[in-house]
């Protein structure tokens, strides 16, 4: 265990010296992550499964997770809740998420015919969520109009948070053995989490965003204290919604929203009354204080990428069938392009802009925590490694096709798009 740590931190060291470089050459930290983890795996492959399995790295996904939820409800840019075209964000989330899910579960009856319906929904809660971490550079790329990513971005800061409760609950259902099985008592376990966790998170992330906005004015933070308190807003966030039986996903997800929008109303307000001061007031964004969060939140998913590359050596020591390949290939692509064709149909965006919408969405950190997760509260057995193959398979096929691939892609519609 310590061995693969050390060779985790030195891959991430060389990584970030060379971050420009590789950068330019198109190779992010999630192929060199993989690719690291991948030759540690097998060196090391008669420990992987206890390793994956032990209690540290349940706990340690599920903080990540917590993090990462907080962390994409704050990254929503474009002044509101919804960013700055709400309605078509509102078609991706609200209709072609759901018709993505329940595609995903679908061709996974018929794939996988002797897998129970709950475990169907927890593969299609792990494939379905899209994740920038493994093409982060897409939501800043100039080639794509405003509208493309403005979409892009709050489609993928919020779609984990809204199907973590599903994810849940298939969880409960699947078979968690610390849980009920029926689907009654399922929904009696998740509901009143579910209300805690709402309650929680909009109560946490309303009174930190108050008390971090009147500490800036009363002059009572500095810029690396302010860092810090945002830093633990969805770990202390996570930790007390547990302790009252709540679920701390939803909590940290609810609790990022709350945050955002009541930091950016004071923020609004200081500008409004201290016009004088606008330059100053401007320079306290948010994302000043989100510094710290956002680069452990980049160590955090860099170390995720190690543990897919490890959890690769597993997957395909056990062997990969063709079921699962044309479920994986089917999710990064179909599944996910029919549904928002559809539902941006009659929109104000162009075909080549729902074509891109539809294309670029890649899986990462979310589809990682997820299926290591289940992979581990799930009893050993055909329904868990049926899960580690295809978290494996789906996201290391999201690193080709969109981290690799998507620039290539991008230039092609655009240009197609141009000369049409």
């Amino acid at each position: 265990m310590n061995s693969m740590l050390l060779v985790a931190a030195i891959a991430i060291v060389v990584r970030s010296l060379a971050a420009a470089r590789l950068d330019r050459w198109n190779i992010g930290a999630p192929v060199v992550m993989v690719l690291v983890g991948v030759a540690v795996g097998a060196l090391n492959e008669d420990s992987i499964a206890a390793v994956l399995n032990t209690e540290a790295v349940q706990l340690a996904a599920e903080i990540i997770l917590a993090v990462l939820l907080f962390v994409d409800a704050t990254e929503v840019r474009g002044g509101r809740l919804w960013g700055g075209y709400p309605g078509l964000v509102a078609r991706v989330l609200l209709i072609a998420l759901p018709v993505s899910l329940a595609l995903a579960a679908l061709l996974g009856w018929l794939l996988f015919p002797d897998l129970p319906w709950p475990v169907l929904l927890l593969i299609a809660g792990i494939t379905v969520p899209t994740d920038f971490a493994a093409a982060e550079r897409l939501v800043r790329d100039r080639a794509l109009s405003m509208r493309v990513r403005s979409v892009l971005n709050v489609e993928g800061g919020y779609n984990d948070g809204i199907v973590s409760p599903l994810f849940l609950f298939a969880l409960i259902l699947a078979g968690d053995e610390s849980q009920q099985r029926s689907p009654l008592a399922a929904l009696a376990t998740v509901l009143p989490h579910a209300v805690k966790a709402v309650l929680a998170g909009v109560l946490l992330g309303t009174v930190l965003a108050w008390l971090l906005a009147k500490a800036h004015q009363a002059g009572w933070v500095t810029d690396q204290s302010a860092r810090v308190a945002v830093l633990l807003a969805p770990l202390l966030t996570y930790t007390a919604t547990v302790a009252i039986d709540g679920n701390g996903f939803v909590a940290s997800f609810v609790c990022g929203v709350a945050f955002r929008y009541v930091h950016r109303l004071h923020k609004a307000r200081r500008i409004k009354d201290h016009p004088g001061d606008r330059t100053e007031i401007r320079a306290d964004a948010l994302t000043r204080d989100l510094h710290l969060l956002e680069d452990v939140t980049t160590l955090l998913t860099m170390s995720m990428w190690f543990v897919v590359g490890i959890a690769a050596v597993l997957a395909f020591s056990i062997g990969v069938p063709w079921q699962v390949v044309l479920y994986c290939a089917a999710a990064l692509t179909v599944i996910r392009l029919v549904p928002v064709l559809l539902s941006l149909l009659g929109s104000s965006l162009s075909g080549r802009e729902r074509l891109l919408v539809g294309t670029l969405g890649p899986r990462g950190t979310t589809s990682i925590v997820f299926g290591l997760l289940a992979f581990n509260r799930l009893p050993e057995g055909e329904a868990a490694d049926h899960i580690l193959l295809i978290t494996v398979v789906c996201v290391l096929g999201s690193v080709v096709l969109h981290g690799l691939g998507a620039k290539p892609a991008t230039l092609l519609l655009t240009r197609t798009g141009k000369r049409g």
